[in-house]
């Protein structure tokens, strides 16, 4: 006999057809979304933190010293993407105006035309077009460096930290990397007799994870 709370019916093909058509597509709609979700793990987003990161400036000074600068607000992101590498990007801005020599005589003059120009163009942007991974912990990373509205493509070696927990408990994410342009290149020939055309970018990293 047949179980009592169950009975048989014959197959109706209309009804029956479009409940299975409609959840026959079921696993392939999860496999989608697992994928794309898996995807999106692998990538995780830092977001610059100002307080433990720094833009410094190097450039010979009457050829008998060293000369540095730095700027003191900054931000931007990395996307690191551990799985895939040369998926990851990093993007940094500074603002021309916070630029910090310790003489405010000195920072006035950088702020001006002469120099940065801060007025008609408040930052300095770095956006990374290509990340190739050449060791455990080091990246070749090639961007756009923007300066007074010239755009130059720049490569340097990243060199990552690492990531860890924060004081409060947060992921953090750390690393830096140096490199050296010519200023004029940017159009900035100012005082060529005293001060290098060489100037060593260094920056040093620490992102918060979002």
């Amino acid at each position: 006999g047949v179980s009592a709370g169950f009975a048989w019916r014959p197959w109706r093909r209309g009804a029956d057809w479009r409940f299975m058509k409609k959840f026959s597509s079921f696993p392939m709609v999860a496999a989608a979304v697992l994928a794309v979700s898996s995807a999106r793990a692998e990538e995780v987003v830092y977001a610059i933190d100002p307080v433990h990161s720094v833009v410094l400036l190097k450039v010979d000074h009457l050829g008998l010293a060293d000369a540095y600068g730095r700027f003191n607000e900054m931000f931007g992101e990395v996307r690191y993407n551990e799985a895939d590498p040369e998926k990851s990007s990093m993007n940094f801005e500074v603002k021309a105006d916070s630029i910090d020599t310790a003489n405010e005589d000195r920072d006035k003059h950088l702020r001006g035309p002469d120099f940065f120009n801060a007025a008609e163009f408040p930052a300095l942007t770095f956006k990374s077009t290509k990340v190739e991974k050449k060791g455990e912990k080091e990246f070749a990373v090639t961007g756009d460096f923007t300066v007074r509205g010239t755009t130059k493509p720049v490569t340097f070696d990243f060199e990552l930290g690492g990531t860890g927990k924060g004081m409060q408990g947060e992921d953090r994410f750390g690393g830096g990397a140096d490199f050296t342009v010519k200023r004029s290149d940017f159009g900035i020939d100012y005082l060529p007799q005293a001060l290098g055309d060489d100037v060593e970018v260094i920056v040093s990293l620490e992102g918060i994870k979002q």
